[in-house]
């Protein structure tokens, strides 16, 4: 991993960090926000750490499994990393279903933090 530049080293860590806690124990991702996060899940708008992880426990399934097929990595202007990750998701007995997932990172006192973050579905009608 030493010879990729350091956002997408940050970024590629952020985003394993951050499908395991879910996968895991979503109850635990609150601490990867910050008071100022903003999250659209499927098109729903959700602001603060507590609005997000309310949204994200209340989910309706008991277990999930990520898996990802491609993720990219870009530094900002401002310092920050836009991380955008593709893949697929098993909820329960449900069917996989393909997702997209776009977060924004911010290094805040030395941590990174989510920003930033738009979740859907890969659902053609």
């Amino acid at each position: 991993m030493g010879d990729k530049p350091i956002w997408e080293q940050i970024g590629s860590s952020f985003v394993q960090h951050y499908y395991q806690l879910f996968d895991a124990d979503r109850t635990q991702l609150g601490a990867i926000y910050i008071d100022a996060s903003c999250l659209t899940w499927e098109g729903q708008q959700f602001q603060g750490k507590a609005a997000i992880v309310e949204k994200l426990t209340s989910l309706p399934f008991q277990k999930i499994q990520h898996s990802i097929t491609a993720q990219d990595h870009q530094p900002t202007p401002d310092s920050c990393i836009l991380s955008m990750v593709v893949g697929q998701l098993k909820a329960d007995d449900d069917q996989v279903l393909g997702f997209h997932q776009t977060f924004l990172l911010k290094n805040l006192q030395g941590a990174w933090v989510c920003t930033n973050e738009v979740f859907r579905l890969a659902l053609h009608n």
